[in-house]
Order: structure tokens, then C-alpha cells, then sequence
């Protein structure tokens, strides 16, 4: 388990700010690279094409100013439950204690990412323009990419830039609570305008 732990944990991180890029990546290194760690769930054919799809539409939809939170607010659950199933998936024959930390850690990890990763949205929608979303949205394509990446050859350089990066991001949500809260006034007013 422990050899898992920050494979899990870095990839949790991953799934909380894109979870289909996550399973993406993760399938296509284990099938193309040869990477033992990732599970054959994840290396399936109809996987790579259902996370490669759902991967096309976010990387449109992150883009858009309060599109992008529109879409959090739904992954609120899907994101921490694919964290969840991806270290259950590693976890493999595991012992039931082992499975239960491995799937917490994965789970917990993507919902505090998700979390933070929702939190700097709302507040990059307080901006005029849609290049702030633009960027941010990159910034996390690019981000995910390199630790997913990282976690395979490197499990716990991965983990200890996913576990920074997260501290990081919850110190600057906490700094942008107040702008955060009026970008969430405003999404709910966008919101019932368009209902």
C-alpha cells in the first residue's frame, strides 16, 4: 500500500481538478507506456474513447466564464468519486483496510482539489474578460498533465507537488473568499437569467 499511497494521492489531486484528462492519461500511459501501476480498468478502449469525449467537451466548457462554474458545481460529485474509484482500482487484491485508505485517499484528495479548483474559478470570473479563464483553464490542462505524468515515474515528487499545490491553493482561496462569494452572486444571477 504504501508504494501506492502517493501514486493514489497525486492522481486524487489530478482527478479533483480534471478528472477525464486524469483517466486519460493514466489509461494511455498504461497502455502505450507500458506502466504497470495503472490498472487495466483504466486501459480499456471504451474507457480512453468515454474519457477522451468527456475531455473534448470539458476542455470547451472550462473555458467559458461561469460555463466553467456551472460545470464544478455538477463535478462536485463526479470528480471525488472518480478520484475514489481510481484508487480502489490500484488498490486492486489489497487487503480491505488498504482498498478503504487507498480509495479515501484518492476520494478526499480530488474533493479538496475540486474544491480549491472551483473556489479560483468563481474568482476568475470576477474578471471582464474570458483570457483569464482561458489561461487558468490551461494552467490546470498543463498542471494535471505533469503531475499525472510525474506520478508514474516519480510517485512522490508527484505527491509532494500535488500536496504543495493544494496547500497553495487553498491559502490563495482563503485570501479571495470575499471576491469568490461576489462571483458566486453573480453566477447564481447569470444562472436564473438564462433559466
Amino acid at each position: 500500500m504504501t508504494a501506492l499511497l502517493p501514486l493514489v494521492f497525486s492522481s486524487g489531486w489530478a482527478s479533483g481538478v480534471n478528472s477525464y484528462a486524469t483517466v486519460l492519461l493514466l489509461g494511455l500511459l498504461g497502455r502505450f507506456a507500458g506502466v504497470d501501476a495503472v490498472p487495466a480498468g483504466l486501459q480499456r478502449t471504451d474507457v480512453l474513447i468515454a474519457a477522451a469525449l468527456l475531455y473534448a467537451v470539458e476542455f470547451v466548457a472550462d473555458k467559458i466564464p461561469y460555463v466553467d462554474s456551472t460545470w464544478d458545481a455538477i463535478h462536485t460529485v463526479i470528480r471525488p468519486a472518480v478520484g475514489t474509484a481510481i484508487g480502489l482500482l490500484m488498490a486492486g487484491d489489497a487487503t480491505t483496510l488498504d482498498q478503504a485508505v487507498l480509495g479515501a485517499t484518492g476520494g478526499t484528495t480530488a474533493l479538496a482539489s475540486h474544491l480549491v479548483k472551483a473556489g479560483l474559478r468563481l474568482a476568475v470570473n470576477t474578471s471582464p474578460e474570458p483570457a483569464s479563464n482561458i489561461a487558468a483553464s490551461l494552467v490546470e490542462d498543463f498542471s494535471v498533465a505533469g503531475v499525472v505524468s510525474l506520478a508514474v515515474a516519480a510517485p512522490w515528487v508527484a505527491a509532494g507537488i500535488a500536496a504543495v499545490l493544494l496547500v497553495v491553493g487553498v491559502v490563495i482561496v482563503v485570501r479571495l473568499a470575499k471576491r469568490i462569494r461576489r462571483a458566486r452572486r453573480r453566477w447564481r444571477e447569470w444562472r436564473a437569467s438564462r433559466a
